[in-house]
């Protein structure tokens, strides 16, 4: 997301599917393509519910109208939003809560079909109720896709996650299986955290 920004300075490596992403022959449209991005505030594009999950399949290439409904609705039934608006399709993706339009920015990303899904905290602008739809969603997705949450949210990632690393001012100090980090951390800087000793 950086590559257009000047004096933005990147060190180490990323790799998905083996493959470097900061390297110049990478294809940024086919990575881009590959890997969902999920901010902390919805953002719905502004036009129609349809609109917003096909708009992707349409850059790809993707015009046919029967295919493209096919699209739409699978996608917002892996998105758990289907049944909410479906009799809303041709509505403004800006009428809808919240927490559907967080939802409505999860299926845009499916239409696509991405290998990975990176969520940046999706649920610190939603309420308790659409958070644990947005949780619950994210339990069935992991089946199928990677997902790389961050959350400062410790329950949430106890919840959720398969694997946790815990950042402390910009150093991964503890990466390991969820329920390890949380019930048995290695790193006394870990402890202290999920201990509320601080943070």
């Amino acid at each position: 997301m950086n590559d257009l920004i000047e004096n933005v300075r990147i060190e180490g490596k990323v790799c998905v599917n083996g493959e470097d992403i900061y390297a110049k022959s990478v294809d940024l449209i086919a990575l881009r393509r590959q890997v969902g991005m999920v901010f902390q505030r919805p953002n719905p594009f502004p036009m129609s519910v349809f609109d917003n999950v096909a708009y992707g399949p349409r850059i790809h290439g993707r015009r046919n109208r029967v295919e493209l409904q096919e699209i739409v609705q699978r996608s917002l039934d892996a998105a758990v939003l289907w049944d909410e608006v479906k009799d809303k399709l041709s509505s403004p993706a800006m009428s809808l809560s919240g927490g559907q339009q967080q939802r409505l920015c999860i299926a845009r990303l499916l239409a696509v079909e991405p290998d990975v899904l990176l969520m940046d905290e999706p649920c610190s602008a939603l309420d308790p109720v659409s958070t644990f739809k947005i949780e619950e969603l994210m339990l069935g997705l992991k089946e199928k896709y990677s997902i790389l949450l961050v959350t400062h949210n410790m329950f949430q990632a106890s919840r959720v996650s398969n694997f946790t690393g815990f950042f402390l001012s910009g150093e991964l100090v503890e990466f390991g299986k969820t329920e390890e980090l949380f019930e048995k951390p290695r790193d006394k800087r870990t402890d202290d955290y999920v201990r509320g000793r601080f943070g």
